[in-house]
């Protein structure tokens, strides 16, 4: 019996995608489109207490999924925030506008999973660094920088 190329298997170890730290939150490019040949990318993202994550809004070309890992995580979906809890489960496919954020005073995780496997980690490279050199781009600045990253914005 032939059996499958055994070197089609990867595995990636903690070392192999450290947390960056995010202000009060962190992330963690678990794999990204370039590991999976772009089939998905994978993203750990922690919450602090009252901590923002991302505003509503949508994309055009690619989905992401949400599973809460801990904590309570209030999503935006069908128009309104909600909270979330560990299990719990969201798809926003292309278009769909969502949202997420820590509202709770505990600490939250989830993850997140990008089909197909866009290059995310630059978007999340490129806002670690806007927020540590404390620059304050003009609306139009952030208007193409979301434009570059396929991620519309919306308002609630």
């Amino acid at each position: 019996m032939s059996h499958p190329d055994p070197g089609r298997v990867q595995v990636r170890t903690l070392a192999d995608h450290p947390m960056a730290d995010a202000g009060p939150n962190a992330l963690r490019m678990v794999a990204t489109g370039a590991v999976t040949a772009g089939r998905f990318g994978l993203v750990e993202y922690r919450l602090g207490p009252h901590a923002a994550g991302a505003a509503p809004h949508y994309h055009r070309t690619f989905s992401e999924s949400f599973y809460v890992l801990s904590g309570e995580v209030t999503l935006y979906a069908g128009g309104r925030w909600q909270p979330h809890r560990p299990g719990d489960f969201a798809l926003a496919s292309e278009g769909g506008v969502h949202g997420f954020r820590n509202d709770s005073g505990e600490p939250a995780s989830l993850l997140i999973l990008f089909t197909p496997g866009v290059a995310r980690e630059t978007f999340f490279a490129e806002m670690a660094e806007l927020r540590r050199s404390g620059r304050r781009p003009s609306p139009e600045e952030m208007t193409a920088f979301y434009a570059r990253h396929d991620q519309v914005m919306v308002e609630e």
